[in-house]
């Protein structure tokens, strides 16, 4: 799978409370609605920045907090294809490949906001459009792959009937 789009930078430590403020958890049943708050307090317009599919790069630590499950989904939902840091909350990544957002862990003080980039998850590269930088990261494991190109974990259950994998 090959994702391009323009990278919105945030900073290191964005917590599922930066995701989603916990002034709007009261929308938690209306997802929709959610999404259009989605990191309001962190990136001024994020909602309209993102919509037309942007590629979130962090620094480290992206997702710490609660186990807000909510969290990649409305990311995905504002119009994030992937979400690029440093490091990750180990929960929140999970959870991310689970609804189909692929994370990718890079060194990310080569990427600045507002650069096109192109993300080739089967081969583990990451480039700036204009060859300004290449960044080389361990390919995603075939399982966690294959759960991405089916949109996420239920839709790849639906289609096979299980999670088992052939190795």
């Amino acid at each position: 799978m090959i994702i391009s789009g323009r990278v919105i930078k945030v900073q290191d430590n964005i917590s599922t409370d930066h995701i989603i403020p916990g002034r709007y958890f009261h929308l938690r049943s209306d997802l929709k609605k959610l999404s259009e708050h989605t990191l309001e307090d962190v990136v001024e317009n994020f909602y309209e920045k993102a919509k037309n599919g942007v590629i979130l790069v962090g620094g480290s630590n992206f997702g710490i907090g609660s186990s807000r499950e909510h969290a990649p989904i409305v990311l995905k939902m504002s119009g994030v294809k992937a979400v690029v840091a440093k490091s990750f909350a180990r929960i929140f990544f999970r959870n991310a490949i689970n609804i189909g957002l692929p994370v990718i862990i890079v060194d990310t003080s080569k990427i600045f906001d507002g650069d096109d980039i192109t993300i080739d998850l089967e081969k583990g590269v990451l480039r700036e459009r204009r060859d300004s930088y290449k960044l080389n990261f361990p390919p995603l494991d075939i399982r966690i792959q294959s759960i991405i190109d089916e949109g996420g974990i239920v839709n790849y259950i639906k289609k096979h009937g299980d999670i088992s994998f052939e190795m």
